[in-house]
């Protein structure tokens, strides 16, 4: 069977085509503000890495903020059903789902089964998020990779105390005033996230294994912070912002949508 799971997140889209289980096709591509329109050109272009065409494809499933944007899905599924149905195919013994995305930061406790048993959801516009973190970039003017890897380098530990990122950006500048480190004030705003995060995650329970998928779980010194933080390793997937497009082929797959 050839199945799509479509994620349409406030910052990007990603798409994956399966057959039969194994993947044929993926990618992902900036969501916009024609969101509707990303998806359609993304679907067009990861559908030509494959033999495939449109007619092939005999269910799309769409998950994420802006799923309905999907007019050619055959069904949806939440952002926290499709994280736990990704994860767990992947790490059948994961009880601790920890999503960081752009817009929001995100904590699942699953049972074996994949079942969603508990999840809480950090406020959009506070630090937690992906869009934090580029919000103190630009604060910082450098970019979110340069950002990761200078704030392994700190030397100092700096308390933040901005929840969200207008203050955030207020404070960093001030930190700069005071001839703060760029190092140290990078892990700061990655220390600030991960304290957040945690918070969200000890709502739920954190069990072991905890995994760790969204954007942000590609930035090495957030994972560090937050693995400080909770005091529990992290386990980190290949393609980690992926797992909500995963999730929701493997919805598409089964027909049984939550």
């Amino acid at each position: 069977m050839i199945v799509a799971g479509i994620d349409v997140g406030g910052q990007n889209v990603h798409i994956v085509i399966k057959k039969d289980g194994q993947i044929l096709g993926k990618g992902v591509t900036p969501t916009g503000i024609k969101k509707a329109e990303a998806v359609e050109a993304l679907y067009d272009q990861v559908l030509k890495q494959t033999p495939i065409s449109r007619k092939d494809v005999e269910r799309v499933v769409a998950t994420g903020s802006a799923a309905k944007r999907v007019s050619f899905a055959n069904g949806f599924i939440s952002d926290v059903a499709a994280d736990a149905r990704g994860v767990i195919k992947l790490f059948p013994n994961a009880r601790t789902i920890i999503d960081v995305g752009a817009e929001e930061g995100r904590a699942i406790k699953v049972a074996p089964d994949g079942k969603v048993l508990d999840f809480a959801i950090n406020d959009k516009c506070a630090a937690g998020t992906g869009t934090f973190v580029e919000a103190m970039s630009r604060a910082l003017e450098i970019s979110i990779e340069e950002m990761a890897t200078i704030a392994l380098d700190f030397t100092k530990s700096i308390p933040m105390n901005a929840q969200c990122a207008v203050f955030g950006e207020s404070e960093v500048v001030s930190l700069i005033h005071q001839n703060i480190s760029k190092s140290d004030i990078a892990r700061a705003v990655m220390d600030a996230v991960a304290g957040r995060v945690g918070s969200i995650a000890r709502v739920v329970g954190l069990e072991i294994d905890v995994v760790l998928v969204g954007g942000m779980a590609k930035n090495v010194a957030f994972i560090d912070s937050l693995h400080k933080n909770i005091e529990m390793e992290i386990i980190v997937p290949d393609d980690p912002d992926y797992m909500g497009a995963l999730g929701a082929a493997d919805a598409a797959l089964s027909g049984v949508l939550e």
